[in-house]
This record gives C-alpha cells, sequence and structure tokens, in this order.
C-alpha cells in the first residue's frame, strides 16, 4: 500500500486496539466453530476437537495473522480417516478470508517432546478450546500440565536457543532504525517469551511488561491494517504515516523495546544457567576474577556490599574498570542500584577530575562493556549530557542501521573484537587507544543538529565536553583531530584514484603524521564497520588498506620523480608498454604485465581476450581489445546485466590502440560461486558485447528494476579539477538503477572524454560514482563543462 493511502489508517489507542484484537479472535471464534460443526462435529460427535494455539489460542489475533489450529484426534483415528474432513473445514476456512495454519494430533503426540518441533510444544502453551469433544479436551487439559513440569527445564532451554538465535540474525540490538517490532529484540516476541517462561519455571517473577504489549499492539495493528497483510516492519514510511512526529515515536519504542529485552535477556540468562555445558563452566571458571568489591557469578557481576556505592562514590570507576579489564558485563541487580545512586554519584563526579578516570576505562581491552553500564544506567547522560541528544536518535539515511548512540557503541566493540590480521596489529602499534575510543564515543555527537555534523561534533568537545571533564592539551587536540577527519580516509576510499601519486600526497598533508594515520585508520575501520553488518565487505576493507598504505608510504618517504623500468630488449613487452600512461607500470606487478601481453598478442589475433579472476571476496574482469567509442560502457552493461556490482574500473590504451580494461566488481547473490556456468556464460558474453555480436541495451532489458525506496535522491553532478593533476573528476551522486554506469559512460563517451578510472559506491539505493576523465588528453574544460553536466544530470533523472 503506498504510504499516501497508509495515512488514513489510524493509528489506535492501546485500549482501543486491545478491543479491536479480542474483538477478531471473536469473530474468528465464531467461523471456525461453525466451519468445525459443519465438517466434522456433526460427523465426528466424539474424537475430534478444535483448540486454538499460539497467537489466537491468547486471543491476541492480529488483522493478517495465521489463525492457529490444532485438531486433537482420538486414538481411533489414524491420518487417513480425517484427511478428507479436515481439508472442507481447511477449505472453508480460507474461503472466509482467514490464513489458516493447522496440524493434527492426538494427546499422546502433544506430550511427546521432539526438538525438531519444539514450536508445537511452545504453541500448546497457549492452548484454547474452541469445540468439540469435551472429554477428549478434559483429556489434554490434565495431561499437558503434568508433561510441562516433567520436561518444563529441557522446553525452557531449547526455547532460549530459538531466541538466542533470532536475536543473533538481528545482531542482539533493539536499535534499528527500521524495526521489525515482532521479531526484533525488545519486540513483540520477547514479550511473549518471557511469559512462556514463567509459565515453563514456575516461581520465577518478571517485571510488567504489559505497557510494552500496550505500546506495540496498536502499532503491528496499524501496520497490518495500512500493509493489508502480515507486515511486521517498521519502516521509515510507515513511520511517517503513523506520526507526526516519528522521531519522538521512536524513542519511545526504544525505550520500550529496551524493557522487553532486559527483561527477556535476564530471564535467558537464568535459563541458561541451568544446562551443564562448556559455557556453564566457563562461567564457573571466570567467578575466580572476584575480589573484595565485586563478585562474578553466572558471567555478570555483582556488588559484594549493597551499600557500597553510596559509601564510597569513587567505587563506580572501579567498577567501570573492572568490566573493562575482564569484559563481564554488569548483573541487572547491579545496574538497578547504580541507577538508583545516580544523583548522588553524579555530584560526586562533578567535583572530581573525570578525564584521568575515564582515561583509564578507555584504555583497557574490555572498554565497551564499560560504556555499556553507563549507557544501561543514565550514567553517561549524566556524565555527558550531550549523550541525551543521540540517545535513541534516528538519523535517516537509508544506509545507516542503528541509531546513532548504538552505533556508537558499536563503533567501540569492532575495535575490541578485530578479525582482520592487518588491522589488528595496527591496532597493537597504536600508542593511545583511549583516545580513539573518545574520537569515537563523540565524532557523531553533532548528528540531528541542522549542522555539519563533524564539524558541530568538534565543537561540542572542545566547547562543552573538554572544559566539563578537564580534557586538554595534546590529548584533546588528537581527539579533536580525529573527530574532525574521522570521513577522510573513507570519502579516500569510495571517491579517489589510489593510483594517483596526488591523492598519497594530499592524504599525507592533511594527515601530518603516521600517529595520526595509524589511529584514524582505525577509526575509519570501526566507523564503517558499524554503519550495519555488510558496510565493511572484503573490497572496502582492502581499499582501506591501500589508502593507509599510500598514506604511510608518504609520511614516511621522500618523493622521487616517477620512473619507468627498462624492461631489456623484449619486442613484445616493448611494444605493448609503448604510449602506455606511467601509472600502469606504477599499479601493475611484472607477472600481471607478462599476462596483459599474452592477453593484447590474443586480442590481436582474435578480436578480444577476456580474464575473470577471483580474489580475497570480489571478481576482477580484464579485457584486451581494439579501441573503439563506447567499448568501457559496453563492458559495463554487459556486467550489470548478470546482476553484477562495479566497485572500480580502469582503463589503459597503447600506441597500437590496443586497449586493457580493468573491471573489479562483486557478485552480492554469489551466481558465480553455485552455478561454475554461469562463469563461462559471462566470459562469452562480454567476448560477444566486445566484438559487437549483442547489444548491451537488450541484455539490460532484461534486468528487473531495482525495488523503490522512498528516500529521494536529488541528481547531483559536481567536476573537480584540483584533485589529480593529469585528469578532471566527474563525482556523481544519483538514484541507482540497472544499467545507469553504462549510460553514464555512454554519456561521456558520446562527449568525447577518454575514461581513466571509474569508482563506484552504493548505499541502499544511492549511487556515488566517480570518474576520471580526459579530453584530448587534457582536463575538461569550462566550456565543455557545462554541456556534459548537463547531459549527466538528464541520464541521472531518468527512473
Amino acid at each position: 500500500m503506498a504510504v499516501k493511502e497508509a495515512v488514513e489508517v489510524r493509528l489506535a489507542s492501546a485500549a482501543s486496539a486491545e478491543q479491536l484484537i479480542t474483538d477478531r479472535s471473536t469473530q474468528v471464534d465464531a467461523i471456525v466453530r461453525a466451519s468445525f460443526s459443519l465438517h466434522l462435529g456433526s460427523q465426528f460427535p466424539q474424537g475430534v476437537a478444535a483448540i486454538a494455539v499460539g497467537g489466537y489460542g491468547r486471543r491476541e489475533l492480529f488483522p493478517h495473522s495465521d489463525v492457529d489450529v490444532m485438531i486433537l484426534a482420538g486414538k481411533q483415528f489414524d491420518g487417513k480417516g480425517l484427511r478428507e474432513p479436515v481439508g472442507r473445514f481447511l477449505k472453508d476456512l480460507w474461503d472466509a478470508g482467514l490464513r489458516m495454519s493447522h496440524s493434527v494430533h492426538n494427546v499422546d503426540e502433544c506430550c511427546q517432546f521432539n526438538d525438531q518441533n519444539v514450536e508445537l510444544t511452545i504453541s500448546l502453551l497457549d492452548r484454547r478450546p474452541l469445540a468439540g469433544d469435551s472429554d477428549l479436551i478434559t483429556d489434554l487439559g490434565i495431561a499437558m500440565p503434568r508433561f510441562y513440569k516433567a520436561h518444563g527445564a529441557t522446553i525452557s532451554r531449547h526455547l532460549a536457543r530459538i531466541s538466542r538465535s533470532r536475536h543473533s540474525k538481528f545482531s542482539n540490538t533493539i536499535y534499528h532504525l527500521e524495526p521489525n517490532i515482532k521479531e526484533t529484540p525488545g519486540g513483540l516476541r520477547d514479550v511473549q517469551v518471557c511469559r512462556w517462561l514463567a509459565k515453563l519455571v514456575p516461581g520465577r517473577q518478571i517485571p510488567d511488561l504489559d505497557p510494552v504489549w500496550k505500546f506495540l499492539a496498536p502499532i503491528r495493528l496499524f501496520l497490518h491494517e495500512a500493509s493489508r497483510r502480515d507486515n511486521n516492519l517498521l519502516s521509515f514510511d510507515m513511520q511517517d504515516a503513523m506520526s507526526a512526529n516519528p522521531g519522538a515515536m521512536m524513542r519511545d519504542y526504544f525505550r520500550q523495546a529496551r524493557a522487553a529485552f532486559a527483561a527477556a535477556s535476564e530471564f535467558l540468562d537464568a535459563v541458561e544457567e541451568s544446562q551443564p555445558s562448556l559455557i556453564r563452566q566457563f562461567r564457573d571458571w571466570r567467578s575466580r576474577l572476584s575480589n573484595s568489591e565485586f563478585t562474578v557469578s553466572r558471567d555478570r557481576v555483582y556488588l559484594r556490599s549493597s551499600g557500597l556505592l553510596q559509601a564510597d562514590p569513587d567505587a563506580v570507576w572501579r567498577l567501570l574498570e573492572f568490566t573493562a579489564r575482564h569484559g563481564v558485563p554488569a548483573a541487572k541487580e547491579l545496574e538497578q542500584k547504580l541507577a538508583a545512586a545516580l544523583p548522588e554519584l553524579t555530584a560526586h563526579i562533578a567535583r572530581t577530575p573525570v578525564w584521568p578516570k575515564l582515561r583509564a576505562v578507555l584504555s583497557l581491552p574490555k572498554a565497551s562493556y564499560a560504556l555499556r553500564i553507563m549507557q544501561h544506567t543514565g550514567l553517561m547522560a549524566a556524565l555527558f549530557p550531550e549523550w541525551a541528544h543521540i540517545d535513541c536518535l534516528v538519523v535517516r539515511d537509508f544506509y545507516h542501521r542503528y541509531t546513532v548512540d548504538e552505533h556508537t557503541i558499536v563503533t567501540l566493540e569492532t575495535l575490541e573484537n578485530l578479525a582482520d590480521p592487518r588491522y589488528k596489529e595496527l591496532l597493537g602499534e597504536v600508542e593511545h587507544i583511549a583516545l580513539i575510543r573518545m574520537a569515537l564515543l563523540f565524532h557523531d555527537s553533532g548528528k540531528g543538529t541542522g549542522r555539519e555534523h563533524s564539524a558541530e561534533s568538534v565543537r561540542i568537545v572542545q566547547q562543552e565536553v573538554a572544559p566539563r571533564i578537564g580534557l586538554a592539551g595534546a590529548d584533546l587536540q588528537a581527539v579533536l583531530k580525529l573527530i574532525e577527519g574521522h570521513l577522510l580516509l573513507s570519502v579516500a576510499t569510495t571517491s579517489r584514484d589510489l593510483d594517483d601519486e596526488h591523492t598519497g600526497l594530499q592524504l599525507a598533508d592533511q594527515l601530518g603524521t603516521v600517529e595520526q594515520l595509524k589511529m584514524l585508520t582505525l577509526v575509519t575501520y570501526a566507523d564503517i564497520s558499524a554503519v550495519n553488518p555488510t558496510a565493511m565487505s572484503p573490497w572496502r576493507a582492502d581499499q582501506l588498506w591501500r589508502t593507509y598504505l599510500i598514506s604511510y608510504q608518504e609520511l614516511t618517504s621522500e618523493l622521487e620523480t616517477a620512473r619507468i623500468r627498462s624492461f631489456g630488449a623484449d619486442p613484445a613487452t616493448s611494444a605493448f608498454l609503448e604510449g602506455l600512461p606511467a601509472r600502469y607500470l606504477r599499479t601493475h606487478t611484472m607477472e600481471q604485465v607478462e599476462a596483459h601481453v599474452a592477453m593484447a598478442a590474443r586480442a590481436a589475433r582474435e578480436g578480444a581476450a577476456v580474464e575473470l579472476v577471483r580474489s580475497n571476496g570480489y571478481w576482477q574482469a580484464v579485457v584486451a581489445t581494439i579501441d573503439r567509442p563506447g567499448l568501457f560502457a559496453s563492458i559495463a552493461g554487459a556486467l550489470a546485466s548478470f546482476g553484477l556490482n562495479i566497485l572500480k574500473a580502469e582503463a589503459f590504451a597503447n600506441s597500437s590502440g590496443i586497449i586493457l580494461d580493468s573491471f573489479v566488481f562483486s557478485d552480492p547473490l554469489r551466481n558465480l560461486d553455485l552455478n561454475p556456468s554461469e562463469i563461462d556464460r559471462l566470459n562469452d558474453t562480454l567476448l560477444r558485447v566486445i566484438l559487437g555480436k549483442v547489444e548491451v541495451k537488450k541484455l539490460l532489458a532484461g534486468r528487473r528494476p531495482l525495488a523503490r525506496h522512498p528516500q529521494v535522491i536529488e541528481p547531483r553532478v559536481a567536476f573537480n579539477n584540483r584533485s589529480s593533476t593529469t585528469a578532471t573528476l566527474i563525482e556523481i551522486v544519483a538514484e541507482d538503477r540497472p544499467g545507469l554506469l553504462y549510460d553514464l559512460a555512454s554519456t561521456m563517451s558520446k562527449a568525447g572524454c577518454d575514461i581513466v578510472v571509474v569508482l563506484i559506491d552504493t548505499e541502499v539505493n544511492k549511487a556515488l560514482d566517480v570518474f576520471y576523465v580526459t579530453m584530448s588528453g587534457a582536463k575538461v574544460d569550462g566550456e565543455r563543462e557545462a554541456a556534459l553536466r548537463t547531459a549527466l544530470l538528464e541520464v541521472c533523472s531518468v527512473k
């Protein structure tokens, strides 16, 4: 449903939503009972009953939820005896517009635990008789409590495993900008998990989660009615349709979800502690970390003395150091005590220097654990009022997955869990990790202010945070410089030719020192990785590392005049190299040169040569052929027709008219990996396109258009003659679509441009492309620039 249509659906109040959901359950009850009476009850007065289970059993039936009904059969029936009447019963209900989900079981089967069908056992916790044999229903009512009493612990552990798996799919965080309000941590499923576990683990009390349910139920009701299907994704357009102030609504959502997730996590921890396992043994071993002030039990930190924080406010810093050193989270009970003591603690902390103590915490290997405690208890906002602004802050760029505060904490967790050995080793070379963490803590504090966020973040730290906590001198300057430049390397990796000498010179000039380069590289890695789980792709990690290396080389070496090596008297190699730009030799090894010479010879004989190579998670296509207008665009179009995402492209031409085009691309659907025959088909398609045997437009016509996203992308085209000594940079922002790169390259080719390098980046549906181009060997002049800009904007506006 379109957003403007969805607006017509009104968000119900909690009371009216609850009534609507209950009324729907009552209406469906009448339909199910009537159909049961017609097709089953009349034919089988005894031995058959209908039982509502799951959400339907709880009378929480949302407009487009499945109607879960279990047919309870007596032992006298086998599967075949009920098949036809049950089929007619279900057909009747489907014809009535109900989405049915059903199963057929006898009482004994209901009381058999099957770890392959835990869902049935859990759904029966919410059973409710609808119709049929009362004696059979009574038998089930007597048997099930006995079954749950005998197997409750086992069922609880399986429910915990399923819940943990679900949480992990959402990165174990509630702070998603577009949450699934049913399945995301802190959603309706977690509320129900707590209720189920309370039934399975007698005596265990849970917090009152009715306010969470009453907040989420109207939202889910709205999503179903507005979408006219079982839609539980609270997308940006639905947020807009639901509230005049979606930002405030989402902050309320996160606060409710926080309570549900905390309750579910605490319950799951308790359940998991009851099972013997290696994890349990590890947690028991960690209890040895306990000291005179803090006890480690069940992998959580507790206070030995409940009055410690009131008697000695400085103990809060020792607590934070303890968790940051050992990587053990605080128990819920401890967090509650800390939150209760917050006014006194904050008053005491304000009278003492904060930065030396905070620096000590940030220097420890698991500092994020301490920051999580500060976030959960309100200590972070108490120490830093600026944090309250980004708490649960939604900034819509359709690329970030998390709220600003969660993104910030995830950057710190990323540094603690580095898997890439290059960056892990680099972290070991940094002397002042606390300064990196402090910069990350405030690098996005200026977001949501309406100002350029890097500059505003610098102002906040310099004018507000630093004077209050005593951050000054060299530490302050290092933190400010990291915040100010936290986008520098990220922009370079996606929009600058890393093989252009001028790029390294510019970066070295802006960075100043090797230590600054190392720290900023780690800040960039953490920042990109925390955007979403797939943002730091192998290609992006390699590009960032190359950016580090070229900057490091410029900062540690004297500049030398570019030289071309002597390759001896090999005539084939000499002929191939003649006329190629000097950058070709800077960017290729001798082995690659020899392979390209062989490809050029094959192209001279056969018209074209293509090589496809897979490397470190991405692919490269190298093409050698006779140059012709529009060739570069045609190859780009052929790759796009296979659904491949081009990451970078280069073009070289020698004096003999042989061109060497190189395309680095990813295969997001792993089509080439899973279907080796597709590699041959791609190779053949490229050859046919290069030789002019197939039209690229026909290939692209078969591509499905990308799913439209509500974000509006205003196309922009900018010309930059400063960043390269030899070429003009054309920087393009546009809404992505199949064939966009082909159309852009074709337009440039028709205007007389020679494309040297293309750098491609995509953020959801936003294309960010940078072309290094020349015209007749020189940069694009002002007169041609205006005409080319108009033509490119026209291409970008095509839908």
